[in-house]
């Protein structure tokens, strides 16, 4: 086995516990080591992390109630200059493969905060455009949806539109809603993606969804921005 970022022979260590149903690294230790996890406290609402339980930003789309569709988001790794490019390289340059890298991050990092809603909620990727999709060969907020222990659906679709990473912050925030949505949903959701920068992603897909019978609009995100 080695790793999928330097390609360093990864040793597997075996215990009893493990024995039967091993955890197949991905990356090796010293890889792993710079994937960099948020700990300590996080803003409530969006997962930055600081010592504030709303940060300023969560504060100010808390004062626009209709905006605000997202009951929280909760991330699991800070973007540092490793995530980047990793991100970079499995997103824009088709290395689908890296993608198995956060298997188990995400699994973890899930349960423990939605293990409640386990039963009566469904994921919902971010959709990509048609061509977007096209031109990757994939999406990666469905590769992560597909992670999850609930059901998945692809119930949103979206339109054609300039990529959110070209936009600045008030642009995003400002940009017209490029989502509709297929069928209604009447259970709570969890919206998946691999990335929270503003939250405004997030929070035009959950207004769709709400406007159609969605009670709450939950997010899981790979990387808080």
């Amino acid at each position: 086995m080695y790793c999928l970022w330097c390609s360093e022979p990864i040793i597997q260590q075996l215990t009893w516990q493990n024995f039967f149903f091993p955890d197949i690294k991905k990356l090796c230790v010293y890889c792993d080591s710079l994937l960099e996890k948020i700990d300590g406290d996080r803003c409530h609402k969006c997962s930055r992390q600081c010592d504030q339980a709303i940060c300023f930003d969560c504060q100010r789309w808390e004062k626009e109630k209709e905006r605000d569709t997202l009951v929280f988001n909760y991330s699991i790794f800070q973007y540092n200059i490793f995530m980047q490019e990793l991100i970079a390289k499995w997103k824009y340059r088709g290395d689908v493969e890296l993608g198995n890298i956060f298997r188990d991050a995400v699994r973890k990092g899930f349960t423990p905060t939605f293990a409640a809603m386990k039963k009566h909620a469904i994921a919902v990727p971010i959709p990509l455009s048609k061509d977007r999709e096209k031109e990757r060969g994939f999406n990666q907020a469905k590769i992560l949806a597909d992670f999850l222990p609930i059901k998945s659906e692809l119930v949103l679709h979206r339109m054609e539109g300039e990529k959110q990473s070209k936009k600045s912050r008030k642009e995003r925030i400002q940009s017209i809603n490029p989502f509709t949505i297929t069928k209604s949903i009447n259970k709570p959701v969890i919206l998946v993606d691999d990335i929270y920068t503003t939250g405004t992603t997030l929070r035009h897909a959950g207004k769709v969804l709400k406007e159609n019978g969605c009670p709450e609009v939950f997010g899981f995100t790979l990387i808080r921005g």
